[in-house]
């Protein structure tokens, strides 16, 4: 019974990160053409999400746990707007570094792990259930 505890455990601490992972993701989608108002501003920067093993000592497994959330540094994408307000001398805006298909892939990518873990956590429920009803 104790490992199906401890699968359960690393399952949920799974799904708690593959939660965080989707609201970066999320959040990303949402100010992919988010432009600055002024020239000298710059645009919403991609974020970007890492994880960590972490151990559980009370259960003596390893978990997931959210490392760090930081912001992608790559360059951001260039938009030829003369009339947009941020527009340099050129006719140029910065747009975000965000590709809102890499972000849809990531997405579902989380979603699946998401799924998968909860599928961990159901079979272990089942499992544990089953064998307290045998010991009946």
């Amino acid at each position: 019974m104790d490992d199906l505890n401890k699968a359960s455990l690393i399952a949920t601490s799974g799904m708690k990160a593959q939660s965080e992972r989707m609201r970066v993701v999320s959040e990303n989608l949402a100010n992919a053409d988010s432009l600055p108002t002024t020239p000298d501003a710059t645009p919403y920067r991609r974020k970007i999400i890492s994880f960590r093993n972490v151990l559980d000592k009370t259960a003596g497994a390893d978990v997931v746990k959210v490392k760090k959330v930081d912001v992608d540094r790559s360059e951001f994408q260039k938009k030829y707007d003369p009339k947009h307000p941020a527009a340099d001398s050129s006719g140029y805006v910065l747009a975000p570094n965000v590709n809102p298909l890499i972000e849809l892939m990531d997405m579902r990518e989380a979603q699946r792990s998401y799924e998968a873990n909860l599928n961990v956590v159901s079979v272990s429920k089942s499992m544990l259930t089953k064998t307290v009803d045998m010991l009946k």
